[in-house]
């Protein structure tokens, strides 16, 4: 069995299986780790081609969405809707469980 390096592992894992990104995406911003976001956004965009491909399907300047999804990237929503639109996701509202302060 030949060894394979656990970012494409996991990048398979994530294209192939959209309610799995789905969870890991939204376990991340429950915690708010912007930085994990941005890491993870990056392992999303391998699996669909890379960074270039997935700006260019997304209408976005690819050396600004390498900057974007850095580890100190600070995306605007819009562009995170157009990179998540050509993962087949998008972005969700929920109630958080229990009381509101």
């Amino acid at each position: 069995m030949k060894d394979r390096p656990h970012d494409d592992v996991v990048a398979e894992l994530l294209r192939d299986d959209p309610a799995t990104a789905a969870e890991l995406l939204n376990s991340i911003l429950a915690d708010g780790d912007q930085a994990e976001l941005m890491i993870a956004l990056r392992q999303l965009a391998k699996s669909f081609g890379g960074v270039r491909q997935v700006a260019r399907k997304a209408h976005l300047n690819p050396t600004q969405l390498y900057r974007t999804l850095s580890e100190h990237g600070n995306p605007k929503l819009g562009n995170v809707n157009a990179i998540l639109h050509v993962m087949g996701l998008r972005l969700a509202v929920q109630p958080i469980d229990g009381p509101t302060p």
